[in-house]
């Protein structure tokens, strides 16, 4: 029964380690959930033109809730990181006990390693020094088309859109949402995405190149379970 333990034990915790759960890919349905339509405005009595009917004069920019626009992907991010600590502690504690009643001579009669000038003396030293550093430089760009789907009332617009390509059976996948001002949108109806509010940005991939450039279940697994 004792040979039992450590194998289930081993294999209770590759069972844990494997049920770890799966990093979320975000995906792109087909099609996009369409946005909201707005009720269209009643015309106004003796006129031929209503409230939601774009002037005579205006462009082509995206303006209300099924209109598109074209985001200019450029995301640039650098960071550096580097810290440094440094710990130290010392202390000491010495006693002595020359006199007590005459009882010190008697103990050290009994052992002779006894010396009453030196009862107790230690000494604890502590040391700790840790460094570490981190850098992150990584460039994106791209463009995207997406979708006005909600219109808020200040006039900002929500866009969402989103696209899969494969190439040699691995696809990769590209998706965007976010808030944007209409007076940031460009007259070739295009938007940088540095422009965008609470911006969500995702470039995902899935095929064999993915596959490879993570490791093995098995690596995974001793690495949930190893304890140094």
């Amino acid at each position: 029964m004792r040979t039992l333990i450590f194998p289930l034990l081993f294999l209770s915790l590759l069972l844990t380690s494997c049920a770890q759960k799966k990093p979320e890919h975000i995906k792109i349905s087909e099609p996009l959930e369409a946005g909201k339509t707005p009720v269209p405005s009643e015309h106004s009595p003796g006129s031929l033109w209503s409230a939601e009917t774009p002037s005579i004069f205006s462009d082509h920019k995206a303006r209300v809730v099924g209109d598109i626009v074209t985001v200019i992907i450029s995301e640039k991010s650098r960071a550096t990181r580097k810290a440094t600590t440094s710990t130290g502690k010392k202390s000491s504690i010495s006693a002595s006990l020359p006199n007590l009643f005459g009882l010190e001579k008697a103990a050290v009669i009994e052992n002779s390693n006894i010396t009453p000038a030196s009862l107790i003396n230690t000494e604890f030293n502590n040391s700790f020094n840790g460094e570490g550093a981190t850098a992150r430089d990584s460039t994106f760009t791209a463009s995207l088309t997406t979708q006005v789907i909600e219109t808020y009332p200040n006039g900002n617009l929500k866009i969402r859109g989103g696209k899969e390509v494969m190439i040699n059976n691995e696809v990769q996948i590209i998706y965007l949402t976010g808030i944007i001002r209409p007076t940031d949108i460009t007259a070739a109806n295009t938007i940088p995405s540095n422009k965008i509010l609470n911006a969500r940005i995702s470039y995902t991939g899935e095929g064999a190149i993915s596959d490879k450039q993570k490791p093995g279940w098995l690596m995974r697994s001793l690495d949930n379970v190893w304890p140094f």
